[in-house]
C-alpha cells in the first residue's frame, strides 16, 4: 500500500503551486502515464488550467536535476514535456480512471496536500514569530547600547578644573 509520506515527497512546487508529475501520478493510481495522459485528453474539459498544466523545457530540466525525478537513463528523450497536476487535478484525474485503485489513491493523495497545506501555514506562523523577536531584540539591543554609553559617561572622571592658587597672585600683562 502506498504511504503518505510517498506521496508527500512526490509532491514539488512549481510556478508557486504544488504539484504532482504525471508519471508519479500514474504510477500511484496504477496505470500507465501514457493512458493517464490518454483520459486527460478526452476529458480536457475537466481540466482547467489550474487543475493541470505542460511543465517547459526549463521546468522540466530543473525538476529533473533538483529532485532526481526520474531513474537515470529513463525519460531522457521523452517525447512531450510532462504534465502536473494540482490537489484538484489529482482528484479529477481519479475521476476520469474511473478504477478502483484511482479512487483508493485519491484519499492519499488529498491527504497528502493538505498535510503539506498545515506544514506551509506553520511556517508562516514561525517565521512571523521570529521577525517579532527580532525587532524586540533591535530593540533591545538599542537600548541596552545607549545604556553602556550612558554607564561609559559616568565613568570616565570629569576634566579637572584649574583651581585658582590661594593668596595673592601678582598681576601678569
Amino acid at each position: 500500500m502506498v504511504s503518505l509520506e510517498g506521496v508527500v515527497s512526490r509532491i514539488f512546487l512549481v510556478r508557486g503551486q504544488k504539484v504532482m508529475l504525471d508519471g508519479d501520478l500514474a504510477t500511484l493510481y496504477g496505470v500507465s502515464t501514457k493512458r493517464l495522459n490518454e483520459q486527460v485528453r478526452r476529458n480536457i474539459r475537466r481540466f482547467p488550467s489550474d487543475f493541470m498544466f505542460q511543465l517547459t523545457k526549463e521546468e522540466a530540466e530543473s525538476l529533473r536535476s533538483q529532485n532526481a525525478t526520474l531513474k537515470r537513463g529513463r525519460g531522457q528523450h521523452r517525447k512531450y514535456l510532462p504534465y502536473v497536476f494540482t490537489e484538484h487535478g489529482a482528484i479529477m484525474a481519479a475521476s476520469v480512471l474511473d478504477s478502483d485503485r484511482a479512487v483508493q489513491i485519491s484519499t492519499y493523495v488529498v491527504r497528502a496536500f493538505v498535510q503539506l497545506r498545515e506544514m506551509l501555514s506553520s511556517n508562516k506562523e514561525l517565521a512571523r514569530k521570529l521577525n517579532e523577536l527580532e525587532r524586540r531584540l533591535t530593540t533591545h539591543d538599542r537600548a541596552i547600547t545607549e545604556l553602556i554609553e550612558a554607564i561609559r559617561q559616568l565613568m570616565t572622571a570629569p576634566e579637572p578644573k584649574k583651581k585658582r592658587p590661594i593668596g595673592f597672585a601678582p598681576w601678569k600683562d
